[in-house]
């Protein structure tokens, strides 16, 4: 992917994700459960055809659709931004892009879930972050043992505002697996421990076929996907 055709592929990737996902948005303002279908069926188009695509090649031979649960309308919230008290910077290693700082924006707090930090990307392009890692993670039938992503809005991700000002969109049956579900070869942040719960979320994109390693090794590309 470093190659000028592969830089222009992820390019087009985030372009098209970015038009899935104001599709979405429109729809789902009236409709929540068709915008869950456009938005499925818009990401198996990309998995399945697109040059981008995280699927192996193996993968992408056989490729079917991925495997995303039925809507369930009571996992859609309009959650208060509770702002950070205080200051928290982590950094994540995420190999060629080095390490890469994420400030707290704050919480939201959510029935059946708890606290759920939301944070932002304080480097060049900035933008919101909100990964989970559930209690169906790494579990047979269930999410994705690395945790899965709700809003990377840097990369299109981006389910809206709420009708309040400290206010957005957390719709859990819209949660996506990071790219590294599908190949090692790419480095994707995970959730900390204010992103980590004990509940199981159902809803979303469940976990592949096969588990691989939720984190890559040094030295690989930074996750695309969204």
């Amino acid at each position: 992917m470093t190659t000028t055709l592969g830089a222009l592929q992820v390019a087009d990737w985030r372009r098209r994700v970015f038009g899935l996902y104001a599709g979405v948005r429109q729809l789902s303002a009236h409709d929540p459960a068709a915008g869950h279908e456009l938005w499925r069926s818009g990401r198996d188009d990309l998995f399945g055809g697109h040059p981008a695509s995280p699927l192996m090649p193996d993968d992408r031979a056989g490729f079917t659709g991925l495997p995303v649960a039925a809507y369930d309308p009571d996992w859609r919230f309009e959650a208060e931004v509770h702002r950070a008290e205080h200051p928290l910077r982590i950094t994540v290693d995420t190999g060629t892009d080095g390490q890469v700082p994420f400030d707290l924006v704050g919480t939201v707090r959510l029935p059946y879930l708890g606290p759920i930090d939301l944070w932002r990307l304080s480097c060049y392009g900035g933008g919101l972050f909100l990964p989970l890692r559930d209690g169906l993670a790494g579990k047979p039938g269930g999410t994705y043992g690395g945790g899965r992503y709700l809003l990377d809005t840097v990369k299109g991700a981006d389910l809206g505002a709420g009708a309040d000002d400290d206010s957005i969109i957390l719709d859990f049956n819209f949660a996506y697996n990071p790219s590294c579900a599908y190949d090692p070869m790419w480095a994707c942040p995970l959730p900390q421990a204010g992103n980590t719960v004990t509940a199981e979320v159902p809803v979303g994109e469940l976990a592949p076929g096969e588990e691989r390693h939720p984190t890559a090794p040094a030295g690989r590309a930074h996750d695309p996907e969204a």
